[in-house]
Formats: structure tokens, sequence, C-alpha cells
């Protein structure tokens, strides 16, 4: 067997969409896990110092950014090691299995542990799912408190009085950040847009839509998992309804 032959062997061996689906799994994974770690540390900074005096109004929310933070270096390990599952996987049931060790042997085993990794896929893409809609609620907060700091700057440019834009507020109650009882809970005025203008605002916005992009980069590739996992689990039941077992 020559080297081109060997090479067009080994390159049709390879799980082409399960290979994509791993890249881009890591790929979002590691923007999810790296930003959303930094972006969290940073919220508590933001609302520590401008929206909560008291440091019993923002324990919970502390201490839930604690734990978070955890589960993230989980969800990193546990997805890292699930995509290796996978590509395996999808390296065991490719036609070019069949082409190198001769005739494919389908076992009941393998159908079922193909059926198994369809199931997980399908409950990780739905809780994924979640977590990619949560992901948007601080991605919508920042904005809107961009958006409103920028109104608060046009009105100061065009009204000589600050008590014309003194009433646009943000509250950070309304968003679940903090409890109702809070003091202040929110920032108005020039105070707001002189909070927009920090380099620690910028930075957690775009730390958070890294972080949306990452779990929205990890829920394709979810999706392109439960198409190949489908895909192989169908050619397993092919394989053995047509006698090959």
């Amino acid at each position: 067997m020559g080297c081109y032959d060997c090479c067009i062997r080994c390159l049709g061996a390879v799980p082409y969409p399960s290979l994509v689906a791993t890249l881009l799994c890591y790929a979002g994974m590691a923007l999810f896990c790296g930003c959303g770690h930094e972006a969290l540390a940073n919220t508590e900074v933001l609302v520590e110092t401008y929206f909560a005096r008291n440091v019993q109004d923002y324990v919970v929310m502390a201490s839930f950014i604690k734990y978070f933070q955890y589960v993230i270096y989980g969800l990193a390990s546990f997805f890292f090691l699930y995509g290796i599952l996978l590509l395996a996987e999808g390296f065991y049931t490719t036609s070019a299995v069949k082409q190198t060790f001769g005739e494919f042997r389908s076992t009941q085993c393998g159908r079922c542990l193909s059926l198994t990794f369809i199931i997980v896929t399908y409950i990780l893409a739905f809780i994924w799912l979640a977590v990619f809609a949560f992901t948007a609620i601080p991605v919508l907060f920042l904005f809107n408190m961009e958006q409103t700091c920028h109104n608060i700057n046009i009105l100061a440019e065009t009204t000589p009085s600050i008590n014309q834009h003194g009433w646009i507020c943000m509250d950070a109650r309304q968003y679940g950040l903090l409890p109702w009882n809070a003091m202040p809970g929110k920032a108005c005025g020039m105070t707001l847009a002189s909070i927009c203008k920090t380099s620690e605002f910028y930075v957690t916005y775009d730390l958070y839509i890294a972080a949306f992009a990452g779990a929205g980069v990890t829920l394709l590739a979810l999706f392109l998992y439960m198409v190949a996992t489908t895909y192989n689990y169908a050619v397993l039941r092919f394989l053995g309804r047509k006698g090959i077992r």
C-alpha cells in the first residue's frame, strides 16, 4: 500500500461531524468558563461598590457567585471528558473502521452505548439551552445600562439642569441581583453615567458578551453531537438488521 493510499484511508477514518462538534465544544466552553468566571468576579465588585451599601444586601449574590465559579470548574472538566468520549464513539462507528479492520461487528453493547450517548446528549442540550438563556440576563442588564447612560449623556448635553435626567435610573433589584430591601439598589443620573465610564463596567460587559457567545457555541456543538450520535446509532441499527453483528 502506497503512502497516498494510507493518507486517504486515515483521512477517511476521521468522523468529521464529531470532530467539528468537539472543537466547537472546547472553544465554547473555554469562552464560557474563562470569561464567565472573571465576569462574575467583576460583577460582585460593581454591585458592592455602586449598588449596595450593606454587606447583607449582596451576601446571597456573593455566595451564588462563589459556588457558581466552582460549578464552572466542574463543567469544564465534564465537557472535556464527554467530548473525548463522543469523539471516540464517532471513530468507532465511522464506516472507515470497516475498511480498516475488515468486517464490521456491531454488538448489542455498542448499539446500547450509542443509544445512551443520544439520550445523554439530548438531555445536555436542553439543560444547556436553559444555561444559554440564563447567560443572556447579565448581558441584557449591562446593555440596558449602557443605553441608559447614553441617554443621560445626551440629556446632559441638551439640558442645563441636572434634575432633567436625575430620574433616569438602573435598578439592579429588578434583575434579581439584589433583594428588594437593598439600599440604594439603583444608580441614577450622572452617578449612573459615571459608572458606565469606568473600565470595570466595559470589561465586565465584554466578558459577559464573550461568555454568552461561548454558551451559544457550546449549544451549537451539542446540536451537532445530537445529529452525529443519532446518525451513528442509525448506522449500527442498519448493520444489525443486515445481520452484521
